[in-house]
């Protein structure tokens, strides 16, 4: 019985130990550095107009007389702005990672 086959020497089995991994980086689900900024971004200046507003219809609603009420007025208009849009900006990243992932996979069938 006789084999054909090449088979490898032992010398050229080994491994190089300066050469590593082409890459260390894990591929990850979240979306871009870009994106979760302007996310982050969003929800200050939803914040921020948030407390303007507050501020505003507390001054239209008490005047200055009670400057209590003016600031949790402008405090319940900045927390409910904030929130609604950090919200929408959770849904749309996630999203964003949902298009991708729908466009990487249709990229690979073609």
């Amino acid at each position: 019985m006789q084999y054909h086959g090449q088979v490898a020497k032992r010398s050229d089995q080994r491994l190089d130990p300066i050469q590593g991994p082409q890459s260390f980086e894990v591929p990850s689900a979240l979306p871009s550095v870009l994106a979760r900024a302007l996310a982050f971004s969003a929800v200050i200046v939803a914040s921020i107009c948030g407390g303007l507003m507050g501020f505003a219809l507390g001054r239209l609603q008490w005047g200055e007389k009670q400057q209590l009420w003016v600031l949790i007025g402008s405090l319940l208009g900045s927390i409910a702005a904030s929130v609604g849009v950090a919200i929408v900006a959770v849904l749309v990243l996630r999203a964003m990672a949902e298009w991708s992932d729908v466009a990487s996979v249709r990229a690979r069938r073609r």
